[in-house]
């Protein structure tokens, strides 16, 4: 429909196709009206998953936890430093994922009395378990080691920590190999042995594997008859933190995934936890936190930490029961995530010089330079995807080696490039998810780097696949975007990664009235003709490229408009604005 021509913005649009008898099906078994239900089908759902996708629910959604391999060596492990009050260490890693699955293992076994020592390490000791780590554990006779969000590659560390008497027990959920690391336990979803007869876990995110594992360690002790005399934890109200990061890593809103962050945001409501609560009050969160808020406001400044300051602040923060520490743990995060934001202007800049300096031999966008902060090349890879649509590689030059970060596009894995590049020899370290890795390398191997993940890309990626493109969900006229359809869409919530929020297009309505307000936000008036409402409209963040300045040309001109609906409240009164992404000429 829309296809064969190009947006303003250079994008093609999509519409998701959607089988009209099954929109049919669901719209006679749910009640609802037809752009829900099309929405609904074309992601997938039938009449009769529908409503699990519609209220997922845990009790619904989540396996038997001894389905994953070495579940319940784990949960035997745990239950035992448990029953013998063992000192327990924990390596974890210095992202909201690392933080918050550390976070409620710790605070799981500190219900217990157990003592815990928990090791973020830097950025600049690396990535995962290390040598130092063990040392430290060592010295304060430490047996049991659980690593979180990470170590599932880690064989050198391990192995020879094994070999020093450790019980190590691994809960990741990053790509595996054949091989693994010879501890105790290796709880991965992600494990090539695993049988898959639950693929949504697939999709977990490190602290979602962690929470399975201590419902594992309670039935465990349950069978032992441990809470005859022992409390139990309220596993529940550890959701908050399964909810934040299971959004901030981006992991896929389907499955369990669903469950946890849909029950986790109520437990955020209810201000559980201390740290988080003290992070939200001091974020500039009016409103009950959403999904845009734990991946946009507070995610940033707990990552702020790992990236630009001290790594274990985020943990620290949502593990602390003291009003103080809490607030002098947050007011630091969000200096820390001022400076990260200085710092990731500067790298971005040079990168920017680096790519429209001289031609570029391969569909990428690679760049590297010796100043720039490791804490902030992610960001920096994500942005530059998102400016030029290519796969983005950026890494920064340190002493001893080159560390990078990488974001993709669809259809190509970075998981496996990032494996592949390892298996022959070009990465020291390396690891990640198809949209998103890290790796490390020596520097005489940067050029012979670029020249694999060129040939890769386009062995992988057709010229086709590297246009922009927009995806929307349902194509309305003006008259048919109306507050009670955008209400309505929110019964899709959450949304998230490959379940976003809808997308609607309207049809062939002008523009009026367009200003800029805010930070080069425009916002207007679209119009279809004298016997139409017309519908409030803002375009962030605009004003100085081709979209705003359509908007405001004040021409004669007619628009295919592009965005998201939503409900605008302001004292007590709701009205329906469009979010608008994109133009087209009609």
């Amino acid at each position: 429909m829309f296809e064969d021509k190009l947006s303003i913005s250079g994008q093609k649009w999509i519409y998701q196709k959607a089988d009209e008898n099954q929109v049919e099906f669901l719209m006679q078994r749910l009640g609802l009206s037809y752009s829900l239900c099309r929405i609904l089908a074309s992601r997938g759902i039938t009449p009769e998953t529908a409503p699990v996708f519609l209220s997922p629910k845990l009790q619904t959604l989540m396996p038997d936890p001894s389905c994953l391999r070495d579940m319940d060596k784990a949960a035997a492990l745990l239950a035992d430093a448990i029953e013998k009050k063992e000192k327990v260490g924990i390596i974890g890693d210095y992202d909201v994922d690392g933080a918050t699955s550390s976070a409620i293992l710790r605070l799981y076994l500190e219900s217990f009395d157990i003592q815990v020592v928990t090791h973020i390490p830097e950025r600049d000791e690396g990535y995962g378990p290390s040598n130092h780590a063990f040392e430290m554990f060592k010295a304060q006779n430490i047996k049991t080691v659980v690593t979180t969000d990470c170590g599932t590659t880690a064989f050198d560390v391990l192995n020879k920590a094994a070999q020093d008497g450790f019980n190590i027990i691994i809960i990741d959920h990053h790509e595996a190999e054949a091989k693994l690391p010879d501890v105790k336990a290796v709880v991965n979803p992600k494990r090539l042995d695993e049988k898959n007869d639950y693929p949504d876990l697939k999709y977990l995110a490190a602290v979602g594997v962690v929470f399975l594992t201590l419902v594992a360690v309670n039935r465990e002790l349950n069978d032992r008859g441990w809470f005859e005399a022992h409390q139990k934890p309220d596993l529940l109200s550890f959701l908050d933190l399964v909810a934040l990061g299971t959004v901030c890593d981006v992991v896929p809103l389907l499955g369990l995934n669903r469950a946890y962050v849909k029950q986790g945001l109520k437990v955020i409501s209810m201000r559980k936890n201390l740290g988080l609560t003290t992070l939200i009050d001091n974020s500039g969160i009016k409103e009950k936190p959403d999904v845009y808020h734990l991946g946009f406001v507070l995610g940033p400044r707990i990552n702020a930490g790992g990236r630009v300051g001290d790594s274990s602040v985020g943990h620290r923060l949502l593990c602390t029961n003291s009003p103080s520490e809490a607030m002098d743990l947050t007011q630091k995060l969000n200096t820390y995530n001022i400076d990260r934001k200085d710092i990731e202007t500067h790298v971005l800049s040079e990168a920017l010089e680096q790519l429209e300096g001289e031609p570029q031999a391969y569909p990428m966008a690679f760049v590297y330079g010796k100043t720039w902060h490791q804490g902030v090349i992610g960001i920096v890879a994500g942005k530059l995807k998102e400016r030029y649509h290519l796969p983005s590689f950026v890494m920064s030059i340190e002493t001893d080696e080159v560390k990078g970060s990488a974001r993709s596009v669809n259809g190509l894995d970075l998981g496996a490039l990032i494996m592949s590049a390892k298996e022959k020899g070009l990465l020291t370290k390396g690891g990640g998810h198809v949209m998103a890795a890290g790796f490390s390398l020596n520097k005489d191997k940067i050029e012979d780097f670029k020249t694999f993940v060129g040939t890769y890309i386009n062995e992988k990626l057709s010229a086709a696949s590297l246009v922009p493109t927009l995806d929307f969900d349902v194509l309305l006229s003006l008259g048919g975007a109306t507050l009670e359809l955008a209400e309505e869409f929110q019964i899709l919530a959450p949304f998230g990664t490959m379940h976003p929020e809808p997308k609607v297009v309207i049809e062939n309505v002008s523009i009026a009235n367009a200003s800029i307000v805010g930070d080069g936000h425009v916002r207007c008036l679209l119009s279809a003709d004298r016997l139409t409402k017309a519908v409030k409209a803002i375009c962030f963040k605009c004003a100085d490229n081709a979209i705003g300045q359509a908007m405001l040309s004040q021409n004669e001109k007619r628009y295919n408009v592009l965005g998201t609906l939503r409900v605008d409240e302001w004292m007590n009164k709701k009205t329906l604005q469009l979010i608008i992404e994109d133009l087209m000429e009609v």
